[in-house]
Order: C-alpha cells, then structure tokens, then sequence
C-alpha cells in the first residue's frame, strides 16, 4: 500500500472522530474474513511474520534473521503475496532465500507442503485467516507503536488489538518501548516479546565529514532517519516518499538537483537503492542493515521449541 502515514493516526482530534463511523467497514471485513475462512494446516512448519500496525515494523528484516539460522537445519522458503508495488521487498529477500510469490499464500505453501524438511516463512499474512500457521509473530516499532489505537482509517491497525490474543510473539523494532508493551499486555498476557533494532554494516562506507541528503520511501522513515543519526551521519536535508514509493524521473531530477546545489552525497536505504539504480545518472549510497536481536539465544530457543 502506498501511503504516508496521516499526523492524526498518532493522536485522537476531530478528524479521528469523524472518521471512526468508516472503521466498522474495516470490522466487518475483518470479522467475515473470520468467519468464511476454514483454517488450511499444513503438514510442514510455518511461522507468519506480520503487522497490525500498517507498515515500517521490519518485518522484512526479521523474515531475513529467521531464514538466516533455520536454513541451517530446514530447507527454509519464504512466502510473500505477489504485489507489484513491493519488488524492492522481493529483490531484498531474493538475495539470501528461496522465494516463492503467489497471488494465494495456500496455493504456495501447498507447492512445498509434501517436501521432508521444509519449511515455510510467511512475509505478512497475520490477516489471512486461511491459514494455520504453528508461529505467529507480530511486528511493531518503538517509535510509532499503535498509534492512536484505532482501526483504518481513523487510525494505523489492520485490525483490532484484540487479536493479539491469537499470536505467540510480538516483536518490536527498536528500544524497549514499556508503554507499547503494558498495551499490548492488556490483551495477551502470555505473549512472549522479543526486542531488535538495525545496525550499519557498512559504517565504513560513509565519511563523517561529508554532508548528505538522506530520501526514502519505507513504512517508517524514522528508523533510517535515526540509523544515520546513531551513526554520525551528517545529514543537512531529508527527503521522504510513501511507502513502496515507485519513484517518478521527476523525483530524481529534484534529489539531483538539490544534491547538486548544496553539494549534498545522496544517502537512502537499500530497498530504494534496488528501486532507484535504474536512474544511472543518480549516484547513491546505501545503508546495509543487520538487524540485532536482543536475548538472540533465547529467541531462537523460542522459535525451534514452537516448530
């Protein structure tokens, strides 16, 4: 979805309320998905790494970790639905998995599902009741955590809170946010919570001296904008596009040109990076991330005593 996330999804004002009558279409959505959808189990293991809140979780980067360590001991694929405006997602996971698109999430884990040793890693999905997934984990990030608490599109969630209930795990991308933790506690005591953030791999890539004008266009540009600060990155100009953004020429002739202008480096993340490169005459650089998980042992003990 491309979007950019609106001030009042934070907050609760006079547009959040006028809106809210909209947030049962999303309720009666959610509730016949539901209710029509007889739960496919597969015989292999599967774990969904999702979101409630729209968008910029890291989910992506979570996805890469799991695969990373469980390919070690299963024939690991990654599934994602097949939206043309995600390829930068595609490309990223492409460079370290098997990846398998499909326009159903049933029809691609049932290509896989009669292998010994397989398994099955889902990018997104915690909405699709079609399934019956053997882990479940939710993403948010520290910096927007449910925002105002409310259904689209008075406010960020894909779904009611509520459904908190059903999953194992929640992850959060960031610091520790005890404040999106108790929330989240008001509806699933039991859930386990697992902490990670991003760090810089490529550090050395980038000079402290030199001035840059950092673009992006993720789900939450908070956490690139805040990497490169972590980082001493010296950025004088920030440039942020929707989410999955598919840039137009005109938008790289106006970041060539204020590059150009200030005599400006150009610095973005590695998803816009794979969209960008088309553009030859723009030069890039791009972050690489890792993503660290905090307690790392004891997540991963979590996930092989889950399967």
């Amino acid at each position: 979805m491309k979007i950019i996330k609106p001030n009042f999804w934070s907050e609760n004002n006079i547009i959040v309320y006028i809106l809210l009558p909209l947030t049962l279409i999303t309720k009666v959505i959610n509730y016949f998905k539901k209710k029509n959808k007889k739960k496919f189990k597969p015989k292999i293991p599967t774990i969904c790494v999702g979101n409630i809140y729209i968008g910029g979780t890291g989910k992506t980067q979570l996805v890469l970790k799991l695969n990373q360590f469980l390919k070690k001991k299963f024939k690991t694929y990654v599934i994602k639905k097949n939206y043309e405006n995600q390829i930068d997602e595609q490309m990223l996971i492409k460079k370290s998995s098997r990846l398998l698109l499909s326009y159903d999430r049933i029809d691609a884990v049932k290509k896989i599902n009669k292998y010994k040793n397989t398994l099955a890693i889902l990018d997104d999905g915690l909405q699709d009741k079609s399934l019956k997934y053997k882990i479940s984990i939710a993403c948010f990030n520290s910096f927007t955590g449910v925002g105002n608490g409310r259904l689209l599109p008075a406010g960020p969630l894909r779904e009611d809170l509520s459904e908190l209930k059903n999953y194992n795990a929640v992850f959060i991308n960031g610091s520790k946010n005890n404040k999106l933790i108790k929330e989240i506690k008001k509806h699933n005591k039991q859930i386990k919570f697992f902490v990670g953030k991003y760090v810089l791999r490529n550090k050395k890539d980038f000079n402290k001296k030199t001035k840059y004008l950092a673009f992006c266009g993720i789900g939450t540009p908070e956490s690139f904008f805040d990497l490169l600060r972590v980082n001493k990155i010296n950025i004088k100009k920030k440039l942020f596009y929707p989410d999955h953004y598919n840039y137009k020429i005109s938008d790289i002739e106006e970041i060539k040109n204020i590059s150009k202008k200030y005599n400006y480096q150009i610095v973005t993340t590695e998803k816009d990076f794979m969209k960008t490169k088309k553009f030859k005459f723009l030069y890039t650089k791009h972050t690489k991330v890792d993503l660290y998980i905090k307690e790392y042992s004891k997540f991963k003990k979590f996930i092989f005593e889950n399967l």
